[in-house]
């Protein structure tokens, strides 16, 4: 029997995960929602068959782990799955200085937020080509310049947005689209887990997820390389490219910010 195409989305269990679970089961597509808390995804899974739509599979793991990919690839298999879309949302951030941060938890944000996100990416790409499917990986805005007391948040996500837009060139040929979206500050628990003071971001640039959900979700269809969802975050992207290196870090350091 052939396996199901599906669409696999990690994360889902809260923010933007849950958010883009709701637009890709609104437009029709099989889902697998994985995430560390099962009774959070259950609960994303019953609002989404509420509406009429079928109930999304769910995996509980720590994709975090060294092994996690791995036991999800398996889980999937072993359920008869194989994506034809992925969406890497998973990930974490901390506010602090480096040199105060725990240095495990910074080195749990590369492994999340770029070793998962890499592996994911590549693990699958047998059945995404078959499928002539998509990759639709979650940086931010913040993968556009540095960030003094989020350095490896932004570090990180400089790297999703450069091997995103990397595999967007690669895979072309074979009918891939590939993806990167990059919000700027969106109101979800991600701002709690980080220690990120509700006044932190400024709030022009704010979104709610369901906003930049539909904006990825639009964007990965029209084979867009880089999303970014509103003006000013658009513009915000932009700075790096005409503003000194050292006035850019003073621009957003939050000692010196005038942004």
């Amino acid at each position: 029997m052939a396996a199901k195409a599906v669409t696999l989305i990690t994360g889902a269990s809260a923010g933007i995960g849950t958010a883009l679970a709701h637009v890709f089961a609104e437009r029709g597509h099989a889902l697998v929602l994985t995430a560390r808390r099962e009774a959070q995804l259950k609960a994303v899974a019953d609002a989404i068959a509420v509406t009429g739509r079928a109930r999304p599979e769910i995996i509980a793991l720590d994709l975090g782990q060294h092994d996690g990919p791995a036991q999800l690839a398996a889980e999937l298999a072993r359920r008869g799955l194989e994506p034809e879309i992925v969406v890497n949302n998973a990930g974490f951030g901390l506010q602090g200085l480096s040199a105060d941060l725990d240095r495990g938890q910074q080195l749990a944000i590369i492994d999340l937020n770029m070793r998962t996100l890499t592996d994911l990416s590549l693990r699958f790409l047998d059945s995404l080509k078959r499928a002539r499917g998509g990759i639709l990986n979650v940086a931010s805005i913040a993968g556009f310049f540095p960030g003094p007391q989020m350095a490896v948040y932004h570090a990180s996500k400089a790297y999703v947005v450069s091997f995103s837009e990397a595999l967007h060139a690669e895979l072309a040929a074979d009918g891939v689209r590939v993806s990167v979206l990059c919000p700027g500050p969106v109101p979800t628990e991600f701002n709690a887990r980080a220690g990120v003071p509700d006044d932190y971001f400024p709030r022009f640039l704010e979104r709610s997820a369901v906003r930049v959900a539909r904006d990825g979700y639009d964007g990965l269809m029209a084979g867009r390389r880089v999303i970014v969802p509103g003006l000013p975050n658009k513009v915000m992207t932009l700075l790096p490219r005409i503003m000194p290196r050292g006035l850019m870090l003073m621009a957003i350091d939050p000692e010196t910010r005038i942004i």
